[in-house]
């Protein structure tokens, strides 16, 4: 199966996410999860991110990445709401011939980065992502600034990959890179205040807003943090409780 090409697609607003996302049926469709990354996903595409279906392959465009393995059902309805996707795939989402599989392939659909899906690798795959734009000369152009986003899950950072990126991230200074760690008190070693306070120690600007707050959301995403590493803790309602 070929990618997708990028054609123009209707939009759509914030509160037809709900009913995009109903589109998609099946048992591993990780309704509950995905609903954790929605409010968040949203702000990205709709106010920050500088990439549309007509730049998804341009040089210049803002790379997102989706390291959260149980998040592509808000994903796929926000990137159809954004006029990536065309929403009669939506119901075929997880099937045999559809090109939404359970995690998203960069191969099939247009404005997808990576093909996601092992726990943790999102993080180091965006280090490496914004040390290439800066190794091609795209990064720090008056023309071209692409910044690197990854959103990732609280119980992600149980693996040790990602503290050795984050590690590396904030020593080197790689301030096109942001980190969205969606927190839904799901990680095993978790403390109140640990994920920004381990980001930070690191050497990483960090905030922590509520998840579901948009503009808390969008000021903390657009806060500036010069020679340093971005991250943005949302919390979000526990997964379990």
């Amino acid at each position: 199966m070929t990618k997708n090409t990028v054609l123009p697609q209707p939009t759509a607003g914030y509160d037809d996410l709900p009913r995009l996302m109903a589109l998609m049926t099946g048992d591993e469709k990780h309704g509950p999860a995905a609903t954790s990354t929605l409010d968040a996903l949203w702000v990205l595409y709709d106010r920050v991110l500088r990439v549309t279906p007509e730049t998804a392959e341009a040089d210049g465009r803002d790379r997102f990445l989706l390291s959260k393995g149980h998040g592509p059902m808000a994903y796929y309805a926000v990137l159809t709401a954004k006029g990536f996707l065309p929403a009669d795939l939506l119901p075929g989402f997880g099937s045999y011939d559809s090109p939404l599989g359970h995690h998203p392939d960069r191969t099939l659909l247009p404005g997808v980065e990576i093909g996601s899906g092992s726990l943790g690798h999102g993080l180091p795959l965006a280090v490496g992502t914004a040390l290439g734009l800066r190794a091609r000369g795209l990064y720090g152009r008056p023309d071209r600034d692409p910044r690197v986003w990854v959103l990732v899950g609280d119980a992600e950072l149980d693996e040790g990959s990602n503290h050795e990126a984050l590690a590396f991230a904030g020593a080197a200074g790689v301030d096109n890179l942001h980190t969205v760690v969606v927190d839904n008190a799901s990680a095993t070693h978790a403390l109140p205040g640990g994920i920004a306070a381990r980001f930070a120690a690191a050497g990483w600007s960090t905030v922590t807003v509520d998840g579901r707050d948009h503009e808390a959301l969008h000021a903390a995403f657009t806060a500036p943090h010069p020679g340093r590493p971005h991250a943005v803790v949302a919390r979000v309602e526990p997964a379990y409780g």
